[in-house]
């Protein structure tokens, strides 16, 4: 008999405007950051605080990866190869951009399990991250996405999950990002 748990995390978060505080206020032990010599937590509001990575006139979504990761770094190529009009950005998860982003997302910055795609107003991750992607590129990757969309959140996920967790096992890992 398998046992299926259902993470409390969201896959999507929605970030409308003036709602980033109250949900990041509701992870201020984790996202917040305190003084040794001040009892005073300083709560960050990470939608503002990365509010110009899309104002600067490029809201192009940003595709957020493991930098180190050999399967991850092959996956950046494929999205680059088939995405001839480049509505796509790329951002390592170890970078500090990328780390401001997961923030942004209501991930640990630490965070690197998992592709996560930002856009201006919302992020996606894991499998729904990666039926986002597919909706950005060519042909016929925006029609493959939406017929795995009627596969169970919970199903995707979970082989999503098994993926990712042998990932640098099966592809290996780098020194570096290559990209």
């Amino acid at each position: 008999m398998a046992l299926f748990l259902v993470s409390p995390v969201p896959s999507v978060v929605r970030l409308a405007p003036g709602k980033g505080r109250r949900r990041v206020s509701t992870l201020a032990s984790t996202l917040s950051t305190s003084r040794p010599d001040d009892k005073e937590e300083v709560v960050v509001d990470w939608v503002k605080a990365t509010s110009n990575f899309f104002d600067q006139g490029d809201s192009r979504p940003i595709m957020l990866f493991d930098g180190v990761c050999n399967l991850c770094n092959g996956g950046v190529k494929f999205v680059r190869d088939n995405d001839r009009q480049r509505r796509m950005r790329f951002e390592p998860l170890q970078s500090e951009s990328g780390k401001k982003l997961l923030q942004r997302s209501n991930r640990a910055p630490d965070d690197i399990s998992s592709v996560v795609l930002v856009e201006k107003d919302r992020s996606y991750i894991k499998s729904e991250a990666v039926l986002k992607i597919m909706e950005y590129l060519n042909l016929p990757f925006p029609q493959l996405a939406l017929f795995l969309q009627f596969v169970p959140l919970f199903i995707r996920d979970f082989v999503y999950d098994n993926v990712a967790d042998n990932r640098y096992n099966i592809f290996g890992r780098s020194d570096s990002c290559e990209i």
